[in-house]
């Protein structure tokens, strides 16, 4: 930590709990970043489609973190941290007993284990909850809170039992920075089926679910409202000063948050949120507009008055991340972006399906797997690393173009934040491939700007979050797209549709397979 001295008067800090580490950073009051640090989190997969994490190593890593960030400030401005806003990933659920303690691992938002038996038993109570979830028409995501709360209590009696709270990722950090177990109404609304702030009562009556009320938090506070402040134990484990009074904001689930850091927040709008899975989150001017493979519109989604409706994709930078540790160690991203750019669109005949942990949107389909079809001896390392980017590419058009016809949602500005925007040849191949320019922003790391805009909110140097964003997103370039190079995409396009129904019935065949051996 620096000795010198600065003009800063004000620090907020933004962190993203994200899927394999936590972020924190630094900023003034007009967004400019002072410092940023990470710290890493393991993933187990103790059988195919789950996912867990431990609820304590986030905790862990924030305070490495958040140390190491401090180390780039001068005393004068960690004297001058006022606020501080979280978000995590959505839905990874939490389940402590009575001393606040978690019960057993977390279930990570892409934890599928839910699928069918559990999502299938929530769609079929027709319930008015389940308008979100294509209309009502399904299907509805494993990744949700009903589901995995319905999973426990089925398959874990001795767990429920224990639970005391049952919550996020979100709440957990925020019950060990303040001692409030208060839930976010951005995760209630899009996760949990709440609507205004109202759990989703008749829903879980026809579970036999209604238990979980008394587990879940009972106040739900939009992002950008006052948690509480920094307890004296989190003073400490944070290293900051016991007499500092340090304000915690309301956050809630990442991707949304960082619409927040894109000043993604007006209709017609749409973030792309990109890392270990995609995100599509646009915003309309109507709370009510639904549609078959589309999630939402989730009336008052983000805050209030700002309605989303959501396309995602489950597995993306999470299967380029997978290929490159195929690969080993010596190989980096910069070597294999340059080899898989002098490789021909369509990769010479190489479709790639990214459903490597199932599929969010449109299909909804925990269970789809990953493919790569059309292998040949020609074929090298660069030509699957391009299906790769080109799959996920491909991926959002399909949702884009879901958007369009079935929820009458047309898009006229893409804002991208996150892990595609590292690499100029993966963005090029999205904008060609949806053929709508993309707009980048000067701080890629949205989410954890859109946290600073939010703490910033909540200790009024602003009117409202509006206002903090205008003020502290700035607008970096836009990524125009080749109308040619759109056009020859078309047909690899088509072929990776078909790819879906083609290679469900031999997924299915050897998920029975796997399980009559095990």
């Amino acid at each position: 930590m620096s000795s010198g001295s600065s003009a800063v008067d004000v620090v907020l800090v933004g962190v993203d709990g994200g899927t394999e580490s936590i972020r924190v950073m630094c900023t003034t009051r007009q967004g400019h970043v002072l410092a940023a640090a990470a710290a890493p989190y393991a993933t187990s997969y103790p059988y195919p489609g789950w996912a867990e994490q431990q609820p304590d190593s986030w905790y862990s890593a924030l305070c490495l973190a958040f140390k190491q960030a401090m180390q780039a400030l001068t005393l004068d401005q960690v004297n001058a941290i006022k606020a501080i806003c979280i978000d995590t990933t959505c839905c990874s659920v939490v389940a402590l007993d009575a001393s606040q303690e978690p019960v057993r691992p977390c279930l990570l938002w892409m934890d599928m284990r839910s699928g069918v038996e559990h999502t299938e038993k929530v769609l079929q109570t027709n319930d008015v909850a389940l308008r979100v979830n294509s209309g009502g028409s399904g299907p509805v995501s494993a990744e949700w809170m009903v589901p995995k709360a319905l999973w426990i209590k089925e398959n874990e009696p001795s767990t429920w039992s224990q639970t005391a709270y049952l919550g996020e990722y979100q709440d957990f950090i925020n019950l060990k920075l303040t001692g409030k177990w208060i839930a976010s109404t951005n995760n209630t609304t899009v996760r949990w089926h709440w609507t205004r702030g109202n759990p989703p009562l008749s829903l879980l009556k026809a579970l036999n679910l209604e238990d979980v009320v008394e587990k879940w938090p009972v106040e739900a506070i939009a992002p950008g409202e006052v948690v509480g402040n920094l307890t004296k134990g989190a003073l400490h484990d944070l290293g900051l000063p016991q007499d500092a009074e340090i304000v915690v904001a309301q956050g809630g689930a990442d991707a949304f948050i960082g619409m927040v850091g894109l000043n993604v927040l007006r209709p017609g709008e749409l973030a792309l949120i990109t890392g270990s899975s995609h995100l599509h989150l646009g915003v309309t001017d109507s709370g009510t507009s639904s549609g078959e493979g589309v999630f939402g519109a989730y009336e008052d989604g983000l805050m209030p008055g700002v309605h989303v409706v959501e396309g995602g994709q489950t597995s993306t930078g999470s299967v380029v991340a997978w290929y490159r540790r195929l690969l080993g160690d010596g190989v980096s991203y910069d070597v294999l972006n340059e080899e898989a750019a002098a490789i021909p669109i369509g990769c010479d005949g190489l479709v790639c399906q990214e459903h490597f942990q199932g599929n969010r949107t449109p299909h909804t389909d925990a269970l789809s797997r990953g493919a790569i079809v059309g292998l040949t001896l020609k074929h090298t390392r660069a030509h699957i690393y391009r299906s790769i980017l080109e799959a996920v590419s491909f991926g959002t058009r399909l949702i884009l173009e879901t958007m369009r016809d079935k929820a009458g949602y047309r898009p006229t500005v893409i804002v991208v934040a996150g892990g595609v925007t590292r690499s100029p040849l993966w963005l090029q191949i999205t904008a060609d491939v949806v053929g709508v320019p993309l707009r980048l922003t000067k701080c890629t790391d949205a989410p954890s700007l859109g946290c600073a805009i939010l703490a910033a909110s909540a200790i009024r140097l602003y009117p409202s979050v509006t206002a903090a964003a205008e003020s502290m997103v700035a607008v970096d370039r836009t990524i125009e797209p080749n109308m040619e190079a759109h056009r020859a995409y078309e047909p690899f396009y088509r072929a990776y549709v078909d790819t879906y129904q083609a290679t469900r019935g031999v997924v299915a065949a050897l998920r029975s397979t796997t399980a009559a051996q095990t």
